[in-house]
């Protein structure tokens, strides 16, 4: 099942988790919202770590692939 976060570039997921931390920090959200942007943010923070640490698994493989050792193709969950 995809979430809305999954269809986001890590550009466009780290600029709203950027805002929700800003709003968040304002001192101005009651608190149901406040809760609500947290598990937003959540999500959001979880999102940007998996695309980085997909980057990390491509980058490691392409320094292989350099280096004369060749694996597979890489593949991440989200790609068709």
């Amino acid at each position: 099942m995809e979430t809305k976060e999954s269809k986001l570039s890590f550009e466009a997921a780290l600029s709203k988790l950027e805002a929700i931390v800003e709003s968040m920090e304002s001192g101005e959200v009651p608190l149901a919202e406040l809760l609500a942007k947290f598990e937003e943010g959540n999500k959001l923070l979880k999102h940007c770590e998996s695309r980085l640490k997909d980057a990390e698994l491509k980058i490691e493989q392409l320094k292989k692939e350099r280096d004369g050792v060749v694996f597979t193709k890489f593949e991440t969950e989200r790609e068709g």
